[in-house]
C-alpha cells in the first residue's frame, strides 16, 4: 500500500467520517421529527398552505427549520456521543417547540394572518422563533 494512504490523516480520516456521518444523521432525524411534530401542532396546515402558493407559510415553516436546527447543530458540537447528541438534541428541540408555542400565544393573530398569507406577519414570528433558538443555543454552548 502506498505511504500516503497510511498517513495518522488518512487514518482519522477513515475512523472519524463513518461516525461523523452517523452523528449527523441522529441530528437530522431528530429535526425532522421536531419538524413533523411542530407542523401537527400549529392551528394551521403549513404543507398545504405552502402548496397552495403561500409564501408567508413557507417563511414562517422555513424559520421553524432554522430554529429548530440552530440549537441541534450546537447540542451536536458540544456533545461527545451518539447518546449525548440524542440527549441534548431531543431536549432542545422539545424547549424550543414549547417556547415557539409561547411566541404563537404572545403574539396572537400571527398564525392567522399567516394563513391568509401575509408575509409581514411570519417574517415576525421568524424573528421571534430565531432569537428564542440562538438564546437556547448559547445555553447549550455554556
Amino acid at each position: 500500500m502506498p505511504e500516503q494512504l497510511q498517513s495518522p490523516e488518512i487514518q482519522a480520516f477513515a475512523t472519524g467520517f463513518p461516525l461523523t456521518l452517523l452523528h449527523a444523521a441522529v441530528t437530522v432525524l431528530i429535526l425532522i421529527a421536531g419538524a413533523a411534530l411542530y407542523v401537527m401542532l400549529t392551528p394551521h396546515k403549513e404543507i398545504t398552505l405552502i402548496r397552495e402558493g403561500n409564501a408567508a407559510a413557507a417563511v414562517s415553516l422555513g424559520g421553524v427549520l432554522v430554529g429548530l436546527s440552530l440549537p441541534l447543530a450546537v447540542s451536536m458540537n458540544a456533545s461527545t456521543s451518539l447518546a449525548d447528541i440524542a440527549l441534548w438534541g431531543v431536549s432542545t428541540v422539545v424547549v424550543q417547540l414549547l417556547v415557539f408555542r409561547l411566541v404563537d400565544l404572545v403574539l396572537r393573530g400571527l398564525p392567522q394572518r399567516i394563513q391568509e398569507g401575509e408575509v409581514a406577519a411570519a417574517a415576525l414570528l421568524v424573528g421571534a422563533k430565531l432569537a428564542t433558538a440562538i438564546i437556547l443555543a448559547a445555553a447549550v454552548a455554556g
